[in-house]
């Protein structure tokens, strides 16, 4: 199952106020990769474990946010920051 659309034409990243955009399913699996390898991290330090289902992307490509259970986990500290992605 997918995000609401209208849920997604109202969301905002909580820090930067951009416009958030479903991650393409190439780039989630490109992120479940890594999350498999135990190659990233949450803006807190603390390890993603299990692979994403779904996830939201700033505009500018800067911020991940996952979706659990069509449910967007908003939180700053939560966030991935894209820049610990080589060649992203």
């Amino acid at each position: 199952m997918t995000i609401d659309r209208k849920l997604l034409a109202i969301l905002v990243c909580p820090v930067t106020k951009q416009p958030l955009l479903a991650l393409s399913q190439a780039r989630l699996e490109r992120l479940n990769q890594l999350i498999e390898r135990r190659k990233l991290h949450t803006l807190d330090g603390g390890a993603i474990e299990c692979p994403l289902q779904q996830a939201l992307i700033t505009q500018n490509g800067a911020t991940i946010y996952r979706v659990e259970d069509n449910i967007p986990v908003m939180l700053e500290e939560q966030s991935i920051r894209c820049e610990q992605i080589p060649n992203w």
